[in-house]
């Protein structure tokens, strides 16, 4: 880190003390890990859109914010005596340093794989000392939003050996999930119903997860696309007079359409 840098980091560091401090913020004062949580998800899916939208303006200002929540959060717990904001940073420097050793030691990784796999065998070691895991799902966080918690989920039961063995065999698991979910809408259990949906969910987070698509990363990027193309299907109403409340379902998927043939034509 440049000398420049340590002093920004510096700088908004004494810039969080001062709005944390009493005679502060009133906002910032009344803030707390647990109210910063839904914000620090919200910044990194803002900075995930940045990168998305190739937007390096915008990314230079999202991850301001991010740094911004990640280092008052730190801050609070140094204040509750928990840990510093030093500390933090020390940690992660020494991790990457020892999770590292075909750079910083006598490692002779050399793909990504390889990478990989050492990097897996040494946080196993680490691990090893402070006791055996009773589950190889306890380090899964509760808190996890449900798509990024099922992701976790089966990494980590991967990890240890129960996974498919390719993306092929999940084609068949979703199919027999599509039929069960049809049996249970025939049966009108709603219960069953909620169940077998969120079976196939699950199975297609596994599809994605083996074709090495991020299910998160690719919802986030359908909702992006629905949004563009419904507001546009708006604008287009608004143009001809009319809402989308009365324009009925075949006019607006007429439109939609239309843009879906557009953008295809302008790739």
């Amino acid at each position: 880190m440049s000398s420049d840098a340590r002093d920004s980091f510096g700088k908004l560091l004494d810039i969080i003390r001062r709005l944390c401090a009493p005679g502060g913020c009133p906002w910032d004062r009344a803030q707390s890990p647990e109210t910063l949580r839904a914000s620090l998800v919200d910044e990194v899916w803002e900075c995930v859109s940045a990168i998305d939208s190739r937007d390096d303006h915008n990314l230079e200002e999202e991850l301001g914010d991010l740094y911004l929540l990640v280092t008052m959060v730190a801050w609070m717990k140094e204040q509750d005596g928990a840990f510093s904001v030093e500390s933090t940073l020390a940690r992660i420097a020494l991790k990457l340093v020892r999770r590292h050793p075909h750079v910083f030691g006598m490692g002779n990784a050399q793909s990504v794989e390889q990478v990989l796999s050492q990097w897996d065998d040494i946080k196993a070691g680490e691990h090893s000392g402070a006791g055996a895991a009773a589950s190889a799902l306890d380090k899964v966080p509760h808190s996890l939003p449900p798509l990024e918690k099922s992701t976790e989920l089966q990494k980590k039961a991967a990890k240890v050996g129960f996974d498919w063995p390719g993306p092929e065999p999940v084609w068949n698991k979703i199919e027999e999930e599509l039929k069960e979910l049809r049996e249970a809408i025939g049966g009108g259990d709603t219960r069953r119903i909620e169940e077998e949906a969120g079976d196939l969910l699950f199975s297609v987070v596994n599809l994605a997860r083996l074709l090495k698509v991020s299910p998160s990363v690719a919802l986030h990027g359908t909702n992006r696309k629905f949004e563009r193309r419904f507001r546009e299907v708006e604008r287009r109403l608004a143009e001809q007079g009319s809402l989308p409340a009365g324009a009925g379902l075949a006019r607006m998927d007429l439109i939609w359409n239309q843009i879906k043939e557009e953008e295809s034509a302008s790739k």
